[in-house]
């Protein structure tokens, strides 16, 4: 079951920027009580973010919220900064029981609705870097939610492991992306400490990915990319690029191998949307967000490999990878 959902047309340019996908059911009070109104923003499609709103979606159903419990209205921010703050404008007026947050931009565009309302974050790598609260433990502004925080050492370990000639490592990112940001970083710190050479490159937008692919596999033994939500949602193009010139595409996550990247070491998104779920309905039914700590996922993670992809390089897994109870080839 999804919850109703209604479209509207957006008539100009300036409506477009706060219009989103809106879904709503009767606005009368169910017999197991008021209805609570909650409003999701999503940064941009791409299967992460996707995985995790469907995830989301259907627990939250699974915890027993129906037309009659539930008022939805999910918005999309396009990937768009100007869209996201128009979708928080918008939530500010609609008198919101709580707000769901699908990646660090989407969550620092609405985090100024939580001096009133609950803000519920999901797939924020760096919460504290990105300002959304001072502590994990005991977040402190009124946000919480769940914490994507990318394993950079072992996706490297792992890259290097399978290319144990590598010399130089393409890094490939947004530095707009707060995430991202915090990852380059422990990326360099990794490389610097095992004296492997690295080059930068920096894109702002989806239509940069392919040429800046292309220049890292004129320079680059392998590639590496974080949970970054621009290299994600051109990651189908990036990824057949990298593999056509010959080059390992290592990314930050599952759904990044799954739309073409090579490899990844990381956590089932699926897993975090259903838990952001349970903390939403915590928040529903008045637990307080002081007592609900950031919950990191870091532990228990699986190894992720497109076959197809590894056909087409020619590469062989070692043992230890290939016998891994925890390989999902993709």
């Amino acid at each position: 079951m999804k919850f109703k959902r209604t479209f509207a047309l957006c008539l100009s340019a300036a409506l477009l920027a706060g219009c989103g996908t809106s879904g709503s059911s009767s606005s009368s009070s169910s017999a197991s009580g008021e209805v609570k109104k909650v409003g999701v923003v999503q940064l941009v499609d791409h299967t992460s973010l996707n995985t995790i709103y469907s995830a989301w979606e259907a627990q939250m159903k699974e915890l027993g919220y129906t037309d009659d419990t539930m008022e939805l209205t999910f918005k999309n921010g396009q990937g768009d900064t100007n869209t996201l703050a128009s979708i928080a404008d918008t939530f500010a007026g609609m008198d919101l029981d709580a707000v769901v947050a699908i990646a660090t931009p989407a969550a620092q565009s609405v985090a100024k609705l939580a001096d009133d309302t609950p803000v519920i974050f999901a797939a924020v790598s760096d919460p504290v870097g990105a300002e959304l609260t001072s502590s994990l433990d005991a977040p402190d502004k009124n946000i919480t939610g769940t914490c994507d925080e990318v394993q950079v050492d072992q996706i490297l370990e792992t890259a290097l492991e399978v290319c144990p000639d590598t010399k130089t490592v393409g890094l490939l990112y947004n530095k707009g992306e707060t995430n991202s940001v915090t990852n380059i970083k422990n990326a360099i710190s990794y490389l610097e400490e095992k004296g492997i050479d690295y080059v930068e490159t920096t894109i702002t937008a989806t239509n940069e990915v392919q040429s800046a692919v292309d220049t890292l596999t004129a320079k680059c033994d392998i590639i590496f990319s974080p949970n970054d939500n621009t290299v994600a949602s051109a990651m189908s193009a990036a990824g057949q690029r990298a593999t056509k010139a010959g080059v390992p595409f290592f990314t930050g996550a599952d759904s990044m191998v799954q739309d073409g990247g090579f490899m990844t070491v990381g956590i089932d998104y699926e897993e975090l949307g259903k838990e952001t779920a349970n903390m939403t309905d915590e928040v529903l039914k008045g637990t307080s967000v002081s007592d609900l700590p950031v919950k990191v996922f870091k532990d228990d993670l699986n190894i992720y490999v497109n076959k197809d992809v590894l056909s087409q390089l020619g590469l062989t897994l070692p043992d230890d990878i290939k016998n891994n109870e925890k390989l999902i080839e993709m």
